[in-house]
């Protein structure tokens, strides 16, 4: 079985808390890791019409025989993991990298007060950003450090690799957005570290040669939280007419939305190494396509915009969200297209 990474290719908030949580029930791999920053970023899955919103444990909670791994470049607050554990039932199911750097709450109260960083840079609030500081400064403590965290340290990279080694699946959970990205984003309206699928596979101890797959999520209409360039966004009356509303899973705050943009969903493919890309909102773009399983059963509509998407991308479209549940879902992979004209 292989080793997948998904990653958001635009600016976060693509929808890949529900292709995760697809890809883990469907795929069942034996571990689900979670790479990207830290609590900064959130997942929402809705299962059976229950919504879960997370932001320490990984989305593919949803498989049960998984083991729930976060690796040692994702920044851990012992408050919010130890509430998701308790909250989803989860004890004994997570690993904590030993070497994972800790959010003090003096990195949080930073964060909050930091006119640069709250004001003008439009940070959650999380203390990741000074967490960060504070880890390249060597300043930080590290998860093998706290008592509290002792029942779930352990060492990832050993036991992802040692999966593969048994032939088990095992798939990474990026966070964030290739536009927020340290290296490649709008800098300086950025996260505090790199969001790309590299990075990904660094942060939970995976060698580039170990990797097969790199899916990376699109939304058909891109959305941006907090400040930053956003060169396709649409006028919020235009958003209205469209009836498409969203917000932030951390922070509440209303998402900017714009127009699908081929250029940077191009650069994003090409530097993350995407394999597949997984489409999500394309129920906005064509109501009538909610639910949908099979690809003939799309409209006209949207099986051309896939074929744009194709086009902009040069990598195959083979996962296709039509809907917030797990289920609602086209799933190409080694399927034989049934068009419906």
């Amino acid at each position: 079985m292989p080793a997948t990474i998904l990653v958001g290719g635009f600016f976060g908030d693509e929808g890949k808390g529900k292709i995760i949580a697809y890809l883990a029930r469907h795929d069942k791999p034996e571990v689900v890791a979670r790479g990207g920053v830290g609590p900064n970023a959130g997942h929402t899955v809705e299962v059976e019409g229950k919504k879960y919103a997370l932001r320490m444990v990984p989305s593919g909670f949803v498989q049960e025989s998984a083991r729930l791994l976060i690796g040692s470049g994702v920044l851990v607050d012992p408050r919010v993991l130890r509430r998701e554990v308790a909250s989803f039932g989860l004890e004994g199911r997570v690993g904590v990298d030993r070497r994972c750097g800790i959010i003090e709450l003096q990195h949080i109260e930073e964060d909050t007060k930091n006119a640069h960083l709250k004001g003008k840079i439009g940070s959650t609030g999380s203390g990741c950003g000074p967490a960060n500081a504070a880890r390249a400064l060597r300043t930080a403590r590290q998860a093998k450090d706290l008592e509290e965290l002792q029942e779930f340290v352990c060492d990832v990279p050993a036991e992802i690799n040692g999966a593969l080694e048994r032939g088990k699946g095992v798939l990474v959970e990026g966070t964030q957005g290739f536009g927020i990205s340290l290296l490649y984003g709008t800098y300086p309206f950025v996260t505090s570290k790199d969001t790309t699928a590299s990075q990904m596979a660094a942060d939970v101890g995976l060698g580039p040669t170990r990797v097969d797959e790199v899916v990376v999520v699109f939304k058909s209409f891109p959305t941006r939280v907090g400040e930053g360039p956003f060169e396709t966004q649409m006028a919020e009356a235009k958003a209205a007419e469209l009836q498409i509303e969203e917000f932030g899973t951390v922070t509440g705050r209303k998402r900017r939305i714009g127009v699908w943009d081929g250029k940077m969903a191009a650069y994003s493919a090409m530097i993350n190494g995407a394999t597949t890309v997984a489409l999500s909102g394309v129920d906005k773009l064509d109501p009538s396509c909610r639910g949908v399983r099979e690809y003939g059963e799309l409209s006209r509509e949207v099986r051309d915009f896939v074929q744009r998407v194709e086009q902009d991308t040069r990598v195959p479209v083979k996962l296709i969200s039509t809907g917030p549940e797990v289920s609602e879902i086209v799933d190409l992979r080694g399927e034989k297209l049934k068009i419906k004209n």
